[in-house]
């Protein structure tokens, strides 16, 4: 359950202002063309945050609840508000293992409208709901251990497997991002249309971010193969 004391410490960081510049640029693969529409204004932003938040945390709860067994589907969004964080959100666990889903400043302050803020928490919602921070922890284990035994098997020190397992952690641990992202990307448009919000028009936010190619070993795919996964999955709905 979303508190009203959250909502209100979000509404007054970006009511304090926060003038960022949209990040990074359309990417060459096709794509919808980007939105002319310029970012809303620190009051818009404001409310159309704590909007999208009471809307769509529950859609997403219920859809944790739907889809999973014995996990944590209190949701907890929350901003973070720290100077000079570029635009970006993520999600991770609270000591107690719920499932916190943060917005800088600057993301917040990037948007040019509700749907795009409703697609980007529909999307980090999806994460916990997939499980993707323990799988992704499970894959860094097991090539953190098949990296140090091909180590020891061709007679490496203790240096070695150390470095060896560092290496195989990270190898694992990126394996199956691109992945996780994809999955994340189809079913936060779940929740995102559910939730009474165009996914198609949230997912013009692709648009205005870096393209990070289909780079070995990195961490999130082509941004055109994100759009024709929310646009494939939203034909189905």
């Amino acid at each position: 359950m979303i508190k009203q004391t959250l909502m209100a410490l979000a509404a007054a960081a970006l009511l304090a202002g926060c003038d960022v510049a949209p990040v990074g640029q359309a990417p060459t693969a096709p794509v919808p063309s980007p939105s002319t529409t310029p970012a809303m204004s620190a009051n818009q932003a404001a409310r159309s945050f704590v909007r999208v938040v009471q809307t769509l945390e529950p859609v997403a709860e219920r859809e944790c609840r739907a889809r999973t067994s014995g996990v944590n589907c209190d949701f907890n969004i929350v901003v973070d508000d720290r100077p000079g964080q570029p635009a970006n959100a993520f999600q991770t666990l609270d000591k107690n293992g719920r499932p916190v889903v943060a917005f800088t400043l600057a993301l917040i302050a990037d948007a040019r409208n509700e749907d795009e803020l409703a697609f980007v928490l529909g999307h980090e919602a999806a994460h916990h709901i997939g499980g993707h921070i323990a799988r992704q922890q499970q894959n860094a284990v097991a090539g953190a251990v098949i990296f140090a035994g091909l180590a020891t098997l061709s007679g490496g020190g203790a240096e070695a497997v150390r470095s060896a397992q560092k290496l195989g952690a990270e190898v694992g641990a990126r394996s199956y991002s691109k992945d996780f992202e994809l999955e994340a990307d189809a079913l936060g448009t779940i929740i995102t249309k559910r939730a009474g919000y165009d996914p198609l028009r949230g997912a013009e936010f692709f648009t205005r971010i870096p393209d990070p190619g289909d780079k070995f070993l990195g961490t999130h795919p082509p941004n055109a193969s994100r759009i024709d996964v929310v646009r494939r999955t939203a034909a189905g709905l």
